[in-house]
């Protein structure tokens, strides 16, 4: 299932949301493709989506949560890439 957390994370003049798989990373990219979000969007477990994509997302069927539900499902999911894993 694709999740995402309310658009409330500051950065670049906006604000972000996450959009997560609970089950794998190749259904997050076939999410993102199919939505036409861009690659350079991706975060190791995530993607960043801009506010004003965020009801395009949900149309388009992600699952809206909470910031800590996702980060729940994401753990749970093992897909979680954790601060000391990263680049």
């Amino acid at each position: 299932m694709i999740l995402i957390d309310p658009p409330t994370w500051p950065g670049w003049g906006r604000h972000w949301s996450h959009v997560v798989s609970d089950a794998s990373l190749e259904e997050l990219h076939d999410f993102a493709e199919r939505i036409s979000l861009p690659r350079r969007l991706f975060d190791e477990d995530h993607y960043d989506l801009p506010e004003e994509r965020y009801e395009e997302a949900v149309a388009a069927g992600a699952r809206e949560v909470s910031g800590r539900e996702l980060i729940r499902a994401l753990i749970a999911s093992g897909l979680r890439v954790r601060q000391a894993e990263r680049r």
